[in-house]
């Protein structure tokens, strides 16, 4: 009986397993489900479209090279996450909470995300074309050359990004953006109506580019630059 009880003992199934203040342990071997928790799980160059991961727990995960397209991952925690050259297009995002994810080059293209955050996020290069970006929270995000061509971003905040070279001609919103000491270099805003954007100051629009259909709220003013000339295409830059 007593050999019996110690090698029971030993027997501890791997989803139930916790750690040292209790909390229950991820589980890396899981399916993708609703609720899963793949905190901290290596995921990186899978195939899981069309999955349902509402509410997962996927923080510090490493998803480089994964394709989620059509997933659902609403409410879900990806915080720090690593995700680059991944792809969330045509994926549900609504809630998430992506805060400090390394997004380097990531297809966001036609997802909603809507109420997500991306606060000090690297999302260099990011793919955010037709995406439903309604209230999405970018403060201190890393957003060089993003492209937001047909997004809406309505009542998103850009405070302290980082938009250095971002496309924003052709991004559609209602109501005002927040830009309070965003970097705008060479940010691209042909064609934009910012009349009620809030946080911009003429320092800001001297670094951007627009054009004859960029519009400024109220005491700014086109600078003499613009239009500016056409950017190099370096979108096969390795780097």
């Amino acid at each position: 009986p007593r050999r019996t009880a110690v090698l029971a003992a030993m027997i501890v199934p791997l989803a139930a397993t916790t750690d040292a203040t209790g909390a229950r342990a991820a589980d890396c071997r899981s399916y993708a489900q609703q609720g899963t928790d793949w905190s901290g799980c290596k995921k990186s160059m899978l195939i899981i479209t069309g999955s349902q991961l509402d509410n997962a727990n996927l923080a510090r995960a490493d998803f480089s090279f994964t394709d989620f397209r059509g997933s659902s991952l609403k409410s879900a925690n990806i915080e720090k996450a690593k995700m680059i050259r991944a792809s969330f297009a045509q994926t549900n995002l609504e809630n998430a909470n992506l805060d400090r994810v390394e997004a380097y080059r990531v297809n966001f293209s036609a997802s909603i995300a809507n109420g997500a955050t991306f606060v000090n996020a690297e999302v260099q290069r990011a793919d955010f074309r037709d995406a439903k970006l309604r209230n999405t929270d970018f403060t201190k995000a890393e957003l060089g050359r993003a492209d937001f061509g047909g997004a809406d971003i309505s009542g998103s905040r850009f405070t302290m990004a980082n938009l250095a070279r971002a496309r924003l001609t052709g991004a559609v919103w209602s109501g005002p953006l927040d830009f309070q000491n965003a970097f705008l270099l060479l940010t691209r805003l042909d064609g934009a109506d910012l009349s009620a954007a809030t946080g911009l100051v003429q320092d800001q629009i001297n670094l951007a580019c627009g054009d004859g259909g960029t519009r400024l709220p109220p005491g700014l003013t086109a600078p003499a630059h613009w239009p500016c000339g056409i950017d190099p295409d370096d979108s096969t830059d390795p780097d």
